[in-house]
C-alpha cells in the first residue's frame, strides 16, 4: 500500500470514529437494547465501495479499537468487532457479483452487524434465548443499514 492510501484510510478511521462518539450522545428510545443509527457505517460502506475490503477491514480494526479506548472498554470491543467483522465478510460477498445495489448490501450489512453481536452476547449468557431479540434488532439493522447505503451512495456520488 501507498502513503496516498494509508492517509485516506486514516481519515476515513477518523471520520468514523467522530461519527460513533457523537452518536453515543444521541438518546434513542429504541425497542431493544444495543439497537443504534449506525452512523459510523457510512464511513464502512463508503471504503468497501471505494477502498476495498482489505482497507475496510483495517478502517474496522481501527475504529473499534480506537472506540472501545476512548468510551466502551473490552465490552464494547468483542461487540463492536464481532458484528463489524460479520457485517464486512456479508457485504463483501453481496458486493462481489455486483447482483445487489449498495444500499441492499448495506442492509444485509446492517442485519449481520446485529447478527454477530448476538452471537457474542449468546456465548457470554450462555443462552441461545438471546437470540429472540434478533427479529427486532434485525429489523432495526435492515432500516438502518438501508439509510446508511443511501447515504454512502450519495457520498460516493460527490467524490
Amino acid at each position: 500500500m501507498e502513503l496516498r492510501n494509508y492517509l485516506h484510510i486514516a481519515l476515513l478511521t477518523a471520520i468514523s470514529l467522530v461519527l460513533f462518539l457523537v452518536e453515543g450522545l444521541i438518546p434513542l428510545p429504541f425497542i431493544a437494547p444495543g439497537a443504534k443509527l449506525g452512523l459510523a457505517n457510512i464511513v464502512t460502506v463508503y471504503a468497501l465501495y471505494t477502498l476495498g475490503p482489505r482497507s475496510c477491514l483495517f478502517i474496522i480494526l481501527l475504529r473499534t479499537g480506537l472506540a472501545s479506548f476512548f468510551g466502551g472498554g473490552p465490552t464494547i470491543f468483542l461487540f463492536s468487532l464481532a458484528g463489524g467483522l460479520l457485517s464486512l465478510t456479508v457485504m463483501t460477498a453481496l458486493k462481489q457479483p455486483a447482483r445487489f445495489s449498495i444500499m441492499g448490501v448495506s442492509a444485509a450489512g446492517g442485519f449481520c452487524h446485529h447478527l454477530g453481536q448476538l452471537i457474542v452476547a449468546a456465548f457470554a449468557a450462555e443462552t441461545l434465548n438471546i437470540f429472540r431479540y434478533l427479529p427486532i434488532l434485525g429489523t432495526c439493522g435492515l432500516i438502518t443499514g438501508l439509510l446508511i447505503g443511501w447515504l454512502a451512495a450519495k457520498i460516493q456520488r460527490q467524490f
